[in-house]
């Protein structure tokens, strides 16, 4: 078994965990984040890597409940932004030892900003430095980030929650719930996975979502990248439809995942056409007719707005079996370190120190 595959079955265990701790031993870390961002005239919210792949799901949450926030990924706004002082910078980061974190901190402290710090880790500049930390205890992923990945979404999501309403133990119980359903369901997901002809070592894949479900189409799409080796693309639904469609050909792969509310029937119909035009399409959703793809995955009961928390799982397990279909080894890097700490090229000093016993 793969190091990815451990991480990607221990990861409801890990949710269970976080989401106990945000309404226990995190509560008063996430009311006094809330607050904070209740008073702010500017809130940003930012990440980069997977970490900013879990800031979709926040921003999502914010944005339908009418108090949008300005999302950049931290390389972007480090680079191209003038910070209020009197903003707020919801930031996420698993080591928070990234490059482009620690000199984001740097440039909110010149302009006052307020710097909110999600993080796995303790001991990184993030948490050290953030004026509010908000540390969401998972044990560290092996190389490609899973646990790390999903328990930061629910804690900047949960962020979100606590920000425009609450985040109550009866909202956590009820994720709790879809999360055991979720476990539940594995062992069938990795039936339905194993020998189906959606696999296909080599073809680029094209991930589609909207909403929160966005980041988990991001995320997909760079779990290809890293575990898989191979070629993917990553776009909203609604954008696809707009020219993005002229490059479907005979054997295209497309993996959609359905909203549990919106847009249903027209992402549906989206399914329908693209294997009309001889692509092959992976839907992940609620409810989803069977009928409706060539290999559909089934998500428990869950609010829509907190589906990106339990629907990555299925992209997770599809990469994993792509990656030992493919012959490639996904539990290491071969140019990326698993922390990127400085601005230049492409191979860290971790990967060059490597190459160099090799």
């Amino acid at each position: 078994m793969t190091h990815f595959l451990q991480d990607i079955l221990r990861q409801p265990q890990e949710l269970e965990r976080v989401l106990g701790y945000l309404c226990g031993a995190g509560r008063q870390s996430l009311q006094t984040a809330a607050e904070a961002i209740r008073k702010a005239r500017h809130v940003y919210l930012t990440g980069i890597g997977s970490s900013w792949h879990a800031a979709f799901g926040a921003g999502a949450i914010f944005s339908g409940a009418g108090q949008p926030v300005y999302m950049q990924d931290a390389g972007e706004l480090v680079q191209f932004a003038t910070l209020p002082a009197d903003s707020v910078i919801i930031t996420i980061s698993r080591s928070g030892r990234s490059v482009e974190i620690v000199n984001l901190l740097a440039k909110a402290r010149a302009s006052g900003a307020t710097v909110i710090g999600i993080t796995n880790s303790a001991d990184g500049a993030l948490a050290q430095e953030a004026q509010i930390s908000i540390m969401v205890p998972v044990l560290r992923d092996h190389a490609i980030s899973v646990n790390t990945y999903s328990t930061l979404a629910v804690g900047a999501a949960a962020l979100a929650r606590a920000a425009i309403d609450s985040f109550d133990g009866e909202l956590a119980a009820r994720l709790g719930d879809a999360v055991s359903e979720t476990e539940r369901r594995v062992p069938g997901w990795q039936e339905q996975i194993a020998g189906n002809d959606w696999f296909a070592p080599g073809k680029t894949v094209h991930f589609l979502a909207r909403g929160g479900s966005l980041g988990s189409c991001h995320e997909a799409r760079l779990l290809w990248e890293e575990g898989a080796k191979s070629e993917a693309t990553a776009l909203g639904t609604g954008s696809f439809r707009h020219g993005p469609q002229e490059a479907v050909v005979e054997g295209s792969r497309f993996a959609m995942w359905i909203d549990g509310q919106r847009s249903r029937e027209p992402d549906l119909s989206i399914a329908r056409d693209l294997r009309q035009l001889g692509g092959s399409a992976m839907l992940i959703g609620e409810n989803v007719p069977p009928e409706a793809g060539d290999l559909v995955f089934q998500l428990p009961d869950v609010p829509a707005e907190w589906q990106f928390m339990i629907d990555i799982l299925p992209a997770q397990l599809a990469a994993e079996y792509l990656a030992r279909l493919s012959g490639v080894d996904c539990d290491s890097f071969r140019i990326c370190s698993y922390i990127v700490e400085d601005e230049y090229g492409l191979i860290g000093a971790e990967v060059a120190a490597r190459k160099d016993v090799e």
